[in-house]
């Protein structure tokens, strides 16, 4: 099987989003990040201030150095969306804000922003992909990391498989980001079990870049949480610079400074003959597009067998 790690190009990151994980320790519980599961939509409203980092108006967002807010969570740096692009006026990096974040069952986004004043920062650093050698990429995929159930795990391990791989943590806070990427797995796999001459061959990989928290308990434990079929999906976690290097092969950019993790969404679809298929290098519901995109991958190697036999 040719190493799509091999092959992949590294693309240019997008924005990053920031997270606090400075206060939490690592638990077999449920990671205070999951959503209580409720059938109620009601939206809640939290109050907060901080300091505007960076503006992106053209995609309605505004990454603010938020304090902690009140019965949610720990002081961050994130990128909030905001439903009325007028919010933004009159805001420039260093503005001093309060602000409401509202928090729905699926979405998030900040509201109400008041300017309080103003403070001097740094320039702008702008951040890019580490790049990975070719022996370096290879080594990655015969590597054995740990998966939720504790057992080694190399992603060599599925041969003739179609792979949709994403990165996330599980103490990411907000329903649109890191948890909207494993409710595409979650939402995807049922789909796909669901379907009439489904495709077998198929497996999705999540892979954590906090495995100082991210235990094989505590992946174990947000896995159960999403539902999932350890037939076919895999939670991962291993020493930090192989997670780092994994990442950086797949075009995600991770950094940690000051207790925080700083990371773009991107989730790749490998086809079962080992080739780099598709790149999703957002975040959103991507359900279907998974979906769709599995049962093409799984299709290589069916059609690539079937005209072997027809020789």
């Amino acid at each position: 099987m040719r190493s799509w790690l091999l092959t992949l190009s590294i693309l240019s990151s997008a924005s990053l989003l920031t997270f606090s994980a400075k206060s939490a320790s690592p638990s077999a519980s449920l990671p205070l990040s999951l959503p209580a599961p409720s059938s109620d939509p009601a939206v809640r409203v939290f109050p907060a201030h901080g300091v505007v980092e960076e503006l992106k108006p053209a995609d309605q967002i505004v990454v603010i150095k938020h304090g902690a807010i009140s019965n949610y969570m720990d002081a961050m740096t994130m990128p909030f969306k905001v439903k009325d692009p007028g919010e933004l006026a009159g805001l420039q990096r260093g503005s001093l804000v309060n602000f409401e974040l509202h928090v729905g069952a699926s979405e998030s986004w900040v509201a109400k922003i008041v300017r309080t004043g103003t403070v001097s920062l740094p320039p702008l650093l702008t951040n890019a992909v580490a790049t990975v050698s070719p022996n370096a990429k290879y080594e990655l995929l015969h590597y054995k990391f740990t998966n939720e159930l504790g057992q080694a795990v190399s992603l060599s391990d599925f041969p003739g498989q179609a792979l949709a791989i994403t990165f996330f943590y599980t103490r990411c806070p907000l329903p649109d980001f890191c948890p909207r990427q494993s409710k595409n797995f979650e939402e995807a796999s049922h789909q796909l079990a669901a379907l009439t001459n489904a495709p077998a061959n198929w497996h999705f990989i999540s892979v954590s870049f906090d495995p100082e928290f991210d235990s094989p308990e505590v992946l174990k434990a947000y896995a159960r949480f999403y539902q999932y079929d350890p037939a076919h999906w895999s939670f991962l976690t291993g020493p930090k610079d192989k997670i780092h290097e994994l990442a950086a092969a797949a075009g995600v950019v991770v950094q940690n400074s000051d207790g925080a993790i700083n990371h773009n969404m991107r989730t790749l679809i490998i086809d079962a003959n080992g080739h780099l298929q598709t790149v999703f290098p957002f975040g959103g519901n991507l359900s279907a597009e998974i979906v769709a995109q599995i049962i093409k991958a799984a299709a290589v190697t069916n059609t690539a067998l079937a005209q072997n036999q027809n020789r």
